[in-house]
């Protein structure tokens, strides 16, 4: 499957994004991770842990799913010149 250059650059672009994204979720969830962890208000322990619930519902596993995704579409995509003796 080849793509058209445009459509490759898209591809490329929604993975980097997509990447990068999940790292900073990852970066988020973690600090509210360490939050909850290390203080003692209940009430700051309960927000952290529901803040972290949505972080990973509605930022985590969706840019984990399109880094994936995307990551996937780009490694099929992609013209690999074989040698001869492959052909």
């Amino acid at each position: 499957m080849t793509l058209s250059p445009t459509l490759r650059k898209l591809a490329l672009t929604t993975h980097v994004t997509s990447s990068l994204g999940w790292v900073g979720a990852a970066a988020a969830f973690f600090a509210l991770a360490v939050t909850g962890l290390n203080s003692e208000g209940a009430q700051l322990v309960r927000g952290s842990y529901i803040a972290m619930d949505v972080i990973a519902r509605f930022a985590i596993l969706p840019l984990a799913v399109a880094a994936v995704v995307s990551g996937i579409l780009q490694g099929h995509s992609r013209f690999v010149a074989r040698p001869s003796h492959m052909l």
